[in-house]
């Protein structure tokens, strides 16, 4: 091998290790932002029983206090529901739901 060849060698493995660590970041940086958006969507509302006029989830009965993730106005009166869904069951006979719903004095 000739001497003047190894300069071109050294500068060949420099520019692959820099290409490679290069690499490695934008893959570590895209992680992160993956891992940051999961959370954000892994997030649930959360509502203060005291907001509520209810004791019991309307149309599963589960007691408000385990945890009120979504809400509805019936009646002059603030609703709490466990989840989405059981909000939904609500609409569908809020008159029924509203009997179930334990309401406070």
């Amino acid at each position: 091998m000739k001497n003047g060849s190894l300069p071109f060698i050294a500068a060949f493995v420099l520019i692959i290790s820099i290409s490679s660590c290069d690499h490695i970041e934008k893959v570590a940086s895209k992680a992160a932002v993956t891992d940051t958006t999961v959370k954000k969507t892994e997030e649930v509302k959360s509502y203060d029983i005291a907001l509520v006029d209810n004791r019991k989830d309307p149309a599963c009965g589960m007691p408000v206090t385990a945890g009120i993730n979504d809400t509805a106005h019936y009646k002059g009166k603030v609703l709490g529901f466990c989840s989405a869904e059981c909000k939904a069951e609500f609409k569908k006979d809020p008159e029924a739901g509203l009997l179930a719903a334990e309401l406070k004095k």
